[in-house]
């Protein structure tokens, strides 16, 4: 657990396994989407703060008026969707999640690995990030087909630039094609200035690499904008 005080926010308690341990150490406000298991955590833990309904839908700016740490066994059809949130979730400051492996893989990965992708530079402007540990199928009752993982992001910045996230997208639009190919589909783009190689793919750009090229591809852009409206 996050060595802070913070209220600890947790989405899908479930039956409340997690959750009790939890409240042994800390302050806990839980989302749970299971109009059942409200009535049943309500009636457990008559100490936890509780909101009924879909997390997203409460998600506005943010999901406490305070700082936080997210600490969950997330759905996994949900786990990418939420983790970018909290990224983005100013209070959000630490979050320790149980996630599928192969999402924790791509979040963790670095320059060169195979999954490398947009999602790990992202988390990685604003987060340090850290796979703990896998869980295999067998830790679950009913066991699930994948392999899990716990994965640990300490935030270093309150958020992340969304115009930086958009830049990612068009980066690894096609992450077979080379990055010179992606990104001169919206900018003038010569690799050799940037001391890269024509035949560089993205995932073999390091996140340093990819703000600077973000920073002067998107001035750039803005500038031709502000001629082609001018003229």
């Amino acid at each position: 657990m996050p060595n802070t005080q913070n209220l600890v926010i947790e989405i899908g308690p479930g039956l409340g396994d997690l959750t009790e341990k939890l409240l042994e150490k800390r302050r806990v406000l839980a989302y749970e989407i299971d109009r059942d298991l409200c009535e049943i955590l309500k009636e457990k833990f008559p100490n936890l703060e509780l909101k009924c309904g879909d997390v997203l839908d409460y998600w506005q700016n943010s999901l406490a008026d305070e700082k936080y740490d997210l600490i969950a066994n997330l759905p996994y059809y949900v786990a990418t969707n939420i983790i970018l949130r909290a990224l983005k979730d100013k209070n959000a400051q630490n979050i320790l999640v149980l996630i599928q492996k192969e999402v924790a893989d791509k979040f963790s990965a670095k320059p060169g690995d195979k999954n490398y992708s947009s999602l790990a530079i992202l988390a990685q402007s604003v987060a340090k990030v850290k796979k703990l540990f896998d869980v295999p199928p067998g830790a679950f009752v009913p066991a699930p087909k994948v392999t899990s993982s716990v994965i640990l992001f300490e935030k270093f910045k309150d958020t992340y630039d969304e115009n930086f996230a958009k830049f990612l997208k068009v980066a690894f639009a096609n992450p077979r094609k080379t990055l010179k190919k992606n990104l001169s589909a919206l900018y003038k783009f010569d690799p050799s200035k940037f001391g890269l190689k024509d035949t560089v793919r993205p995932h073999q750009v390091d996140g340093s690499a990819f703000f600077r090229l973000f920073s002067e591809l998107a001035t750039e852009r803005s500038k031709d904008g502000k001629k082609t409206n001018k003229s």
